[in-house]
C-alpha cells in the first residue's frame, strides 16, 4: 500500500502543534477526522506514533524516527509547489495574506500589475498590519501567511527569503548631511531621530545593525516615533529629525529632491522581506507563485 502523503501531513502538523485539536484547526479538519489519520498511518507502520496521556502528547520512539522524514516530504511538496505555480497559467480566485507596512505600502503596489496581468483570473486581498502583529496571527491560525520586514521567529513558523532590501539614514534636502552624503555613526547619533514604532521590522533591522557596531539604541536621541512610513517621511521632510527607511519607500521623494539618502561610514543596513507561514499549513498555489515572482525582483 503506497504511502498517504494526507496521512503524513496530519502526522507533521500534529507533531508541530503539540496536540490533535491544534493541528485539527491548521488544517482545517474535525479532530476526529484528524485522529482516524493518525490511527491509519500507525497501523500501516505497525507501530504507535504517539505516546497519549491526560495532560500532554509525546512522540514514541517510531515518532520520533519518522518526524525527519515526514518534515522532509512537506518541504518537497512546497518545493514542487513553487515549481509547478510557474507553469500555473490558470490560477483564478482571491489570494488572502498580510503585508508589513513598508511592504504593503511601498513595495508591492508597484510591483504587482505585471503578475496580475499573468494571472487575470486571480484578485488579491491584502492586509496592511506591522510585522509583530502578522506573526500573531499566524500563531493564531488567523493567516494563511505573511510578507516582514525583519527576523520572524516563532514557534512552528517558517520563514523563506523573497526579496532583497536596504535601509538607508534620510535627511531633509537643506540638512547638511544631504550635502556630505557620508557620514560617521558618532555623528547620527547627536541628530535628533524620527522612527518608526517599536515592533516594526524597520526598527528591529536598524536596532540590531547599530548594536552590532555597539551602539545601543538608547544612544539615539528619539524625538517621535510613527505608526507609518509616510508619516515619518513627512516629519524627516519638516526637519523634525532624522530617520531610516527602505530605499523602496524614498524614490518619489529623492526624485523631487525633498529627501536625500545619506551613507554611515561602515555601516549597511541590508536586509532581507520574508515570507513566513506555519510549518505545519500548506501555501495556497497562488501564494506560491506570488513569491516565485517576487524573488526575481531587486532593490
Amino acid at each position: 500500500m503506497a504511502l498517504n502523503v494526507h496521512q503524513l501531513h496530519t502526522f507533521y502538523a500534529v507533531a508541530e502543534r503539540g496536540s490533535f485539536s491544534a493541528a485539527a484547526q491548521t488544517l482545517h479538519m474535525t479532530q476526529p477526522a484528524v485522529t482516524m489519520q493518525i490511527q491509519a498511518l500507525e497501523e500501516r507502520f505497525g507501530a504507535k506514533l504517539f505516546q497519549r496521556s491526560a495532560k500532554k502528547l509525546e512522540l514514541t520512539d517510531a515518532g520520533r524516527a519518522l518526524l525527519p522524514q515526514a518534515r522532509k516530504a512537506m518541504e518537497l511538496m512546497r518545493e514542487t509547489d513553487a515549481i509547478m505555480a510557474a507553469h500555473a497559467e490558470q490560477l483564478k480566485g482571491r489570494l488572502k495574506f498580510a503585508a508589513s507596512l513598508t511592504i504593503g505600502e511601498y513595495v508591492l503596489p508597484r510591483l504587482l500589475a505585471p503578475f496580475l496581468k499573468r494571472y487575470p483570473g486571480l484578485s488579491l486581498s491584502m492586509r496592511i498590519i506591522n510585522t509583530s502583529e502578522i506573526i500573531e496571527e499566524i500563531e493564531n491560525h488567523g493567516l494563511a501567511f505573511g510578507l516582514v520586514e525583519g527576523r520572524a521567529e516563532g514557534p512552528g513558523l517558517l520563514a523563506e527569503p523573497v526579496m532583497n532590501d536596504e535601509l538607508v539614514l534620510v535627511a531633509p534636502a537643506g540638512h547638511p548631511f544631504a550635502a556630505r552624503g557620508e557620514v560617521g555613526l558618532e555623528e547620527v547619533l547627536k541628530e535628533p531621530m524620527v522612527l518608526r514604532e517599536t515592533g516594526s521590522g524597520t526598527r528591529q533591522v536598524m536596532e540590531e545593525e547599530l548594536l552590532r557596531h555597539g551602539a545601543q539604541p538608547s544612544d539615539l536621541r528619539v524625538v517621535s516615533d510613527f505608526g507609518s512610513t509616510g508619516a515619518v517621511k513627512s516629519a524627516v521632510e519638516a526637519g523634525l529629525g532624522l530617520s531610516f527607511v527602505s530605499v523602496w519607500t524614498i524614490r518619489h521623494e529623492t526624485a523631487l529632491s525633498l529627501l536625500a539618502p545619506v551613507k554611515i561610514s561602515g555601516v549597511s543596513f541590508r536586509r532581507q522581506f520574508y515570507a513566513v507561514r506555519q510549518q505545519s499549513s500548506d501555501l495556497p498555489i497562488a501564494g506560491a507563485a506570488l513569491l516565485d515572482y517576487l524573488r526575481g525582483i531587486q532593490a
